[in-house]
């Protein structure tokens, strides 16, 4: 914690404790840990990184892991993974592209801890269909929408809105217009694009993309 407001509120804390139970309190504190660019852990630019699962997929949490900066790689492997230090200094001596191995196994190994090895390595598995092989990847994050709705056709403003891979209609013309914006993998220009049924793949899915890293499949119900 940080700040002369906190560190207020923690000693308020202690002598409100000794006051009412006539006991000596303690506080336990840790330094707010930042990035190397000196963001705040724990934030992204969609919000918060939840541990729960249902307010955050494991392969999203996966994916907060994977994109770390390379210059935090080693000081997050020792911080957030139960590796040996021989292996960490392994990882750590990775150069070049190489060092997105070690971000790969940050990553599995974080969300092992809180999600479990099976979940871990299948949001792995699922990041390497969705960027090595192109494949539409039925473990990406899904959001439904009403097969009716899809008939009549949604604007590819509101479907990206709508699948959280934007803010704003437009944050996605922004976007649209930096060529961030793809469909089914195929990049998109016409901010007016109505995605209909013909859309679909072979699995039923319409396969939302924000640049190499964002990924969110929309399902008609």
């Amino acid at each position: 914690m940080g700040g002369s407001d906190q560190w207020g509120n923690i000693l308020s804390g202690t002598d409100l404790v000794r006051r009412i139970e006539d006991t000596e309190a303690f506080a336990l504190t840790s330094p707010l840990l930042t990035t190397s660019s000196g963001a705040k852990m724990g934030k992204t630019a969609s919000g918060a990184v939840w541990l729960n699962e249902e307010q955050l997929s494991a392969y999203d949490y996966w994916q907060y892991w994977r994109n770390t900066e390379d210059a935090d790689v080693e000081r997050f492997l020792k911080l957030f993974t139960v590796l040996s230090l021989d292996e960490i200094a392994r990882l750590a001596a990775l150069e070049g592209s190489e060092v997105n191995e070690a971000k790969k196994v940050l990553a599995t190994e974080a969300t092992a801890l809180i999600h479990g090895r099976e979940k871990a390595e299948a949001a792995a598995e699922t990041a390497r269909k969705a960027f090595e092989e192109g494949a539409s990847a039925a473990g990406l994050p899904t959001v439904e929408i009403p097969g009716q709705d899809l008939e009549a056709g949604i604007g590819v403003l509101s479907a990206f809105v709508t699948a959280g891979l934007c803010a704003s209609n437009g944050d996605v013309r922004r976007n649209i217009k930096g060529g961030a914006v793809r469909i089914n993998d195929k990049s998109e220009q016409n901010d007016k694009r109505q995605l209909t049924a013909d859309d679909m793949t072979a699995d039923g899915i319409i396969k939302l993309s924000l640049g190499k890293k964002k990924h969110v499949l929309l399902k008609p119900v």
